[in-house]
């Protein structure tokens, strides 16, 4: 993300000759990461919460044949 933003910056500067937009687009520019970061968690954990609720993974209800020593 600090390469790009650097790149943009550099890339504005040299395009335009403005430190002021050169400022504005590297702003936008992590803006619209940081936006598309926080999209992707929620779209992972969206999915994955989805996935979990649709699951036709039953769960166990019989005690396993071992135990493994604790007693409650």
């Amino acid at each position: 993300m600090s390469v790009t933003t650097v790149v943009i910056a550099v890339w504005t500067y040299l395009a335009t000759g403005s430190f002021w937009e050169a400022l504005a687009w590297t702003v936008v520019t992590l803006l619209v990461l940081q936006v598309g970061y926080f999209m992707l968690v929620v779209r992972l954990i969206y999915r994955r919460a989805h996935h979990a609720a649709t699951s036709e993974d039953t769960v166990n209800v019989v005690p396993p044949l071992h135990r493994d020593g604790v007693w409650f």
